[in-house]
């Protein structure tokens, strides 16, 4: 009998992530392959990004709405519980996947746990900021497989209390569509795109659930010191968390500016080439602390959501400014002249072959489903998993 794997995913941000394990579990003789997609994807305001999963050719797909556009995190992630419970009691999978820190991955692990389903996170012990890493980590604490980009986020796994024998240094797997050489060339994404700019930045700027309060000022300055440089941009929107519409309500203002292009989503192997090409990315998202540095593309990072995940003295190709509209300008100038040599912490990209190694492996299968505390005075060495 094939071991059932479900792979949850909630986001366009986290299907990229987890594409290439999941290309892996379904062409393997071993592993029957389903995913279930909720959260963004199913809101057509982000896209219906669902379909995407679709092209991909994944046929297992089961698709679940948790919320409207306006629904609150502790609702959605409620629905999320619901839904999946539900679905899990038909398929009796043998894991579950989840990726990240999103209120979906929360919602999957305690579903797995409850259940006596095995429940594995991939990129655990990393440090998000906001909400999101209060999730992150406690997602940790259901999962019983960890898979973590580097040994920074092993040692705060193990912090966490969590066996040494359980967690695997697999690397970051969007690494491997990043290193992928079937990425399509930038003629191909500007084509799709109509994107007609033959220089251009990138925005990407999510509320902070913590500073709700600040946002409305917090964007204008953003807003503001765009329109101001005169530079040309592609506007992601940003992710469903509270506040977007503040965030979507202020980029009315681009709307009929020629500098602009905005979008609710783009394909991910696209926007990696789009990414690749730009001149800097600018915003508060993770993409331009871990993929800018990949391929060498100066960040400037605004706020303080990603606040603690990366060290500005190290990280050369990033530029951290507060929200405020002059800085954030005299940052943009900088960052045009700002030269950056590639560089990853996250993996050689190969992770998709590490984690089916795991998988492979009888060990991880036994049915050990009862956790306990290991506390880390135990733990006398940080040594690799050998996978």
């Amino acid at each position: 009998m094939k071991r059932k794997i479900l792979f949850l995913t909630g986001t366009r941000a986290d299907y990229g992530k987890i594409k290439s394990l999941m290309k892996k579990v379904d062409n393997h003789p071993m592993f029957d392959l389903h995913v279930f997609v909720t959260g963004m994807h199913m809101l057509s305001k982000y896209g219906s990004t669902y379909s995407e999963i679709e092209k991909d050719g994944f046929i297992n797909v089961h698709k679940y709405i948790n919320q409207s556009s306006n629904s609150s995190m502790d609702i959605a992630f409620s629905n999320t519980i619901l839904g999946l419970s539900n679905f899990v009691a038909e398929l009796k999978p043998d894991l579950i996947v989840i990726h990240g820190d999103r209120l979906e991955a929360l919602a999957g692990a305690i579903v797995g746990a409850f259940n006596n389903i095995k429940v594995a996170h991939i990129e655990g012990g990393e440090i998000s900021g906001t909400i999101d890493e209060s999730i992150r980590h406690a997602v940790t604490k259901f999962a019983h497989i960890h898979f973590v980009a580097n040994m920074d986020a092993k040692k705060r796994v193990l912090q966490l209390g969590e066996k040494q024998e359980s967690i695997y240094e697999i690397g970051s797997p969007d690494i491997d569509i990043m290193y992928s050489n079937r990425l399509p060339n930038i003629y191909e994404a500007k084509q799709r795109y109509d994107i007609v700019y033959d220089d251009y930045s990138i925005v990407m700027y999510h509320p902070v659930t913590t500073e709700v309060d600040n946002l409305n000022r917090n964007i204008k300055n953003l807003v503001s010191a765009l329109i101001k440089s005169n530079k040309k941009y592609i506007v992601i929107y940003p992710n469903n968390d509270e506040g977007t519409d503040v965030i979507l309500d202020e980029y009315k203002k681009l709307h009929d500016n020629p500098n602009f292009k905005i979008y609710p989503s783009i394909r991910f192997e696209y926007f990696l080439t789009l990414l690749r090409n730009s001149k800097f990315i600018i915003g508060n998202s993770s993409v331009g602390i871990r993929e800018a540095g990949v391929y060498g593309v100066p960040t400037i990072d605004i706020g303080n959501r990603q606040q603690g995940r990366y060290n500005i003295i190290e990280e050369s190709n990033i530029i951290h400014v507060d929200e405020d509209m002059q800085e954030i300008e005299n940052a943009i100038h900088h960052a045009c002249t700002l030269q950056v040599l590639p560089k990853s912490v996250f993996g050689d990209g190969s992770s998709d072959e590490k984690f089916i190694k795991v998988l492979e492996n009888k060990k991880i299968w036994e049915k050990n489903y009862q956790k306990r505390f290991i506390d880390i005075n135990l733990v006398s060495t940080v040594s690799n998993t050998v996978i």
